[in-house]
């Protein structure tokens, strides 16, 4: 295993860390910033036979403008976004659907893909498809998913011989917890809606 450092992957890291930053302070322009990282990314994946990575970025994108369309919809007076709680029934339906997901395709990219580490890289992408979901629709526990996800992609990128990446998740973790902080307080803080 070694370790390469790309300028393009160091490139689209700090666009990448700069979109979840952007969204754990509820800022709209997390969306248009995200996109281009996905962009980005699906490039750096398909390099690494992270197909479903790859896939993810897709999806990602359309989620993405998804999310902006509705957040710019729910915004404060200081122009942030308001944050909506996740009822526990749809929680555990998200969930059910995401482990479904991550069977199916962790089962399509072994069974007929060259896909490295096919089964974890589609649960990851599942789940992370999960929490994308919560993201967009405003759910602060969106953030604990993230902080799951995220650690287990820093393995996954290390191996992977991509250090950058591990690296902007490692990141990740640390930008998931503020954001878990953050909107925790705003979710306490504002009346309900």
């Amino acid at each position: 295993m070694s370790f390469e450092l790309s300028p393009f992957e160091v490139s689209a890291a700090l666009v990448s860390a700069a979109g979840v930053w952007l969204t754990a302070r509820r800022s709209p322009w997390c969306w248009p910033v995200g996109l281009v990282s996905v962009i980005a990314y699906a490039w750096i994946f398909v390099d690494a036979k992270l197909y479903s990575d790859m896939l993810l970025q897709g999806v990602f994108a359309v989620l993405i403008l998804y999310g902006w369309h509705r957040w710019m919809r729910h915004l404060d007076d200081g122009g942030h976004v308001r944050v909506a709680a996740l009822d526990g029934r749809s929680a555990t339906l998200h969930l059910a659907v995401g482990t479904a997901a991550a069977l199916a395709l962790g089962y399509v990219m072994h069974r007929w893909t060259d896909a490295s580490l096919p089964w974890l890289d589609a649960a990851l992408t599942a789940f992370s498809l999960v929490a994308q979901w919560w993201q967009a629709r405003r759910h602060a526990a969106a953030w604990w998913l993230w902080i799951v996800v995220d650690v287990i992609y820093v393995g996954e990128y290390a191996y992977k011989s991509l250090p950058v990446t591990a690296v902007l998740y490692a990141g990740f973790v640390v930008l998931a917890a503020m954001g878990w902080r953050a909107w925790r307080r705003e979710l306490r803080q504002a009346p309900a809606r």
